[in-house]
């Protein structure tokens, strides 16, 4: 395929389109309440009322607005209905003929939606992630076509580096970097890996993109392939997310179909091959060397470094790995280039950020925001505020991260504003608490999980996270004295700075910050005096 015929299939799936497109969500969280129900019902409608000429129904990815789901909204009318049933969805279509609506019809301008920023997003829930030929008609791989006949290597690199984005698996690192890093490696063989091994509670922004528009992960992957020098990728994806490895192998099928992956990638001497490895959900499989040795067939245990994967990572050769949000922002990057991308956003945080608002809150869902917004802009505007009384903590990171106190609401969402309070950007998990919440119930339930997820491999986290467990555990039942409290900060610190990987060195923030803010909690759970003594 060519640039012509790439132009052609476009304008000819255009040419194909409906006047008037009813897209249903049928995401993971969606199908959950039976929208593959509603979809079907919606197909017959528009049988039944013989408006098929100028009506289809297209099954799209996430709309965002989760806790309102099933979600269909009409364009071009920009109609939205929340909670849709089977029951209730065949009202939609003679609502287009003239009837009435049974569903409830939301506010496609809400705060939730007008307050949002897409350029990761900017798909999802208009094209149909399982045809190739949808994404193609809404301008889908011609950055990769670009960058293979207008632009050299190095140039890909420099416009990456350019535009200022940083990895949205965590750690911030600079993707520009990275990439020229791996690219100026010696070797014949490298690797593009894509870490989708997204395993935060409460976290699924990656699972959302990868359901929702894969070809814009693959289409991100081949051009850093082509930067680099690799010619083979992988997509690292966990098992309980078996509608991401579906749509995904679809995605790939189609790209070969197309010679878009493949061989000869348009025509051209460049070469990319991409394949699914699927994990078995260990969560310290989201670290990169253990996830290297998960794809190798060996135990998922991290390794130490250097050397870094860019050096030495998949079968001994230069690996790049960036997580599937980061791979999402390329192809946009390269159509409209570094300078658009890195106006939006802040000083040292360009571009846009992916976050589940989930918890004690009105709206949850996914959402995109430039980065600088501020927490009370999400939490009170966007999300709502919490439904019956104030927000008492807002949690950001997973367990990586930290809790943060309604006092610093007006924080802005950066990588180095939130590290400054003691937590951090994460994968975009944000779990808002509200004054019932008990801040050191949840220290332990993050501890639990740590403690559930160590490899095992070091000491300090295999034993350290059970210890620190315990802290919290006899402190929650009363039996702990003040002088508890100090062994266990000393041995939050101690897990920190000698773990062997990123499970180790950041499993303590949540005991941390809920000290830091929070500690008047574990101060009432302590032992009560006894003879007029406190305890110690």
């Amino acid at each position: 395929m060519d640039l012509a015929e790439l132009q052609a299939l476009a304008e000819q799936e255009r040419s194909k389109r409906k006047s008037i497109r009813v897209h249903c969500c049928t995401s993971t969280g969606c199908q959950a309440a039976n929208s593959l129900g509603v979809k079907e019902n919606l197909d017959k409608a528009v049988e039944e009322t013989g408006m098929g000429d100028r009506v289809e129904v297209v099954g799209v990815g996430c709309m965002g607005f989760c806790g309102r789901g099933p979600l269909v909204q009409i364009d071009p009318m920009d109609t939205l209905y929340e909670e849709v049933t089977p029951e209730t969805a065949g009202s939609i279509i003679h609502a287009l003929n003239g009837g009435t609506a049974e569903p409830v019809q939301g506010d496609s301008q809400h705060p939730f939606f007008a307050r949002q920023m897409r350029v990761v997003r900017e798909h999802s829930g208009k094209v149909d992630p399982e045809r190739i030929e949808d994404y193609i008609a809404l301008g889908g791989y011609q950055a990769l076509h670009k960058v293979l006949y207008e632009m050299t290597p190095e140039t890909v690199v420099q416009e990456v580096s350019s535009s200022g984005l940083r990895g949205r698996g965590g750690g911030g690192y600079p993707t520009g970097l990275k990439w020229a890093t791996v690219a100026k490696m010696p070797g014949d063989q490298k690797y593009v890996i894509c870490n989708g091994d997204e395993g935060d509670p409460g976290a699924f922004m990656d699972r959302s993109i990868l359901e929702s528009d894969p070809h814009l992960v693959l289409e991100g992957m081949a051009i850093a392939g082509y930067a680099i020098g690799a010619t083979h990728g992988y997509i690292y994806v966990r098992a309980e997310y078996p509608l991401a490895i579906k749509r995904l192998q679809k995605a790939i099928q189609q790209g070969k179909k197309y010679g878009i992956l493949g061989s000869q990638v348009f025509n051209s001497p460049f070469d990319f091959k991409v394949d699914i490895r699927i994990g078995a959900g260990a969560f310290v499989c989201g670290e990169e060397t253990a996830l290297i040795q998960s794809i190798e067939g060996g135990r998922g245990n991290p390794i130490p470094r250097p050397p870094y994967p860019a050096e030495k990572g998949l079968w001994q050769c230069p690996t790049l790995i960036n997580n599937v949000e980061t791979f999402a922002n390329i192809a946009n990057i390269i159509k409209r280039g570094a300078e658009w991308y890195s106006s939006i956003g802040t000083e040292k945080s360009k571009g846009t950020k992916i976050f589940a608002l989930t918890g004690k809150i009105r709206n949850n869902g996914l959402i995109e925001v430039p980065m600088g917004i501020t927490l009370r802009e999400i939490v009170e505007e966007m999300g709502g505020g919490v439904p019956d009384g104030e927000v008492k903590a807002v949690q950001t990171g997973g367990p990586s991260g930290g809790c943060i106190p309604a006092s610093l609401l007006d924080t802005t969402v950066d990588y180095d504003s939130l590290i400054k309070i003691g937590s951090m950007m994460g994968s975009g998990g944000m779990v808002v608490m509200d004054k019932e919440t008990s801040m050191v119930e949840v220290a332990r339930f993050y501890m639990e999980f740590c403690r559930g997820e160590t490899c095992g491999k070091c000491v300090p986290c295999r034993t350290g996270t059970v210890q620190l467990y315990s802290f919290l555990t006899k402190i929650l039942k009363g039996q702990a004295t003040a002088e508890d409290i100090e062994k266990m900060e000393a041995l939050c610190y101690m897990v920190k700075d000698t773990s062997l990987c990123g499970l180790g060195m950041t499993a303590p923030n949540p005991v941390l910050s809920t000290l830091r803010y929070f500690k008047e909690e574990y101060l009432e759970l302590l032992k009560q005096p006894q003879n007029g003594k406190v305890p110690v």
